[in-house]
C-alpha cells in the first residue's frame, strides 16, 4: 500500500492509470504464486488486447524509448495479474525485486535506461523511499517475439483469518 490514506488502487485512479484485463499463461504454469508475505509473479511481457505492443531488437530496430513504454506495458500487465490473484491491489506492501530482460544486439548497452520504463512506474505507486532492487540484462530471444520481459516479486499484507 502507498499510504496509509492512500490505498493503491485509488492512487492508480487519481494517476489516471487503468489496468489491463491479466495475461494468461503460454504455457504449463500459473501466473501468480504467493508464500508468506512474498507474491511471486511469472515474467510478463508488453502485451495490450492479446498482442505484443512491440517486437524487435533493442539497439536494432526499437529505440530506448520504445523499450522503456515496453517494460512499462509489461509492468501494468504484473500489476493487473497481482491484482487478478490478490482481489485487490491494496494489499501489496513495495515492490521487492524487478527483474527486466530485453533483446539486444551485442553492442546495445542502455538496458537501465530501458528498465527504468518499469521502475520509474512502481516508483510513481509505491513511493521512492520503499525503493526495490534491480537486475537487467540482455538475452537473445523470448516468447512470442517479446523485447521485454517483467519479472517482479512483491512483498504482500499476509491473508486476514477469519
Amino acid at each position: 500500500m502507498t499510504t496509509n490514506t492512500t490505498t493503491t488502487e485509488a492512487l492508480l485512479a487519481k494517476l489516471g492509470i487503468t489496468l489491463p484485463a491479466p495475461p494468461t499463461p503460454l504455457g504449463a504454469y500459473v501466473e501468480a504464486s504467493d508464500t508468506g508475505n512474498l507474491l511471486f509473479l511469472s515474467g510478463t511481457l508488453p502485451v495490450v488486447d492479446g498482442k505484443l505492443a512491440f517486437s524487435g531488437r533493442l539497439g536494432e530496430n526499437l529505440s530506448v524509448k520504445q523499450g522503456q513504454e515496453a517494460a512499462r506495458i509489461a509492468s501494468l500487465n504484473a500489476l493487473a495479474v497481482a491484482k487478478g490473484h490478490l482481489g485487490s491491489l491494496d494489499r501489496l506492501k513495495k515492490l521487492v525485486k524487478l527483474t527486466v530482460l530485453m533483446v539486444t544486439t551485442d553492442q546495445f548497452a542502455e538496458h537501465a535506461a530501458v528498465a527504468d520504463g518499469a521502475s520509474n512506474l512502481f516508483v510513481q505507486i509505491f513511493g521512492q523511499a520503499t525503493g526495490h532492487v534491480r537486475l537487467v540484462y540482455g538475452v537473445q530471444s523470448m516468447p512470442i517475439g517479446a523485447p521485454v520481459i517483467v519479472d517482479t516479486i512483491f512483498e504482500i499484507e499476509p491473508r486476514q483469518s477469519t
